[in-house]
């Protein structure tokens, strides 16, 4: 069986990634990372309650330049998170699904992840 040479569908070159499937693949993303944040979450209080010096080795960690960019991810992947949870429970109750919406609603989730992590990150330093 021959194509007569027309690429496969979807192929890579012609197909166009819309930026709702992006935020849905971000979302889980984020979950997951989130679940990860937490595993680091409970080991930061173990190591608090288990005294100074311990606390200090594990604070050690995170003061290095991949700490510092997991904990940025870290609270990307919260501000990410929330916005788009909000985000499903304004489409709970059966609005914003039209395309225009939709897809203003996606880029405001990302820019409301982008703004508030980088507040956050300025305000704490």
């Amino acid at each position: 069986m021959s194509n007569n040479g027309r690429p496969l569908s979807p192929h890579l070159s012609i197909y166009r990634w819309p930026i709702t499937m992006t935020t849905s693949i971000l979302h889980r993303a984020t979950g997951i990372a989130l679940s990860i944040g937490f595993i680091v979450f409970s080991i930061w209080l173990f190591d608090a309650a288990s005294g100074a010096g311990s606390y200090k080795v594990f604070s050690s960690y995170l003061d290095t330049w991949a700490g510092k960019i997991l904990l940025i991810g870290l609270s990307f992947s919260f501000f990410f998170h929330l916005g788009n949870g909000v985000r499903h429970l304004v489409w709970d109750t059966g609005r914003g699904f039209e395309k225009s919406t939709a897809d203003a609603s996606a880029w405001f989730v990302i820019i409301f992840a982008c703004a508030l992590t980088a507040l956050f990150w300025w305000a704490r330093s």
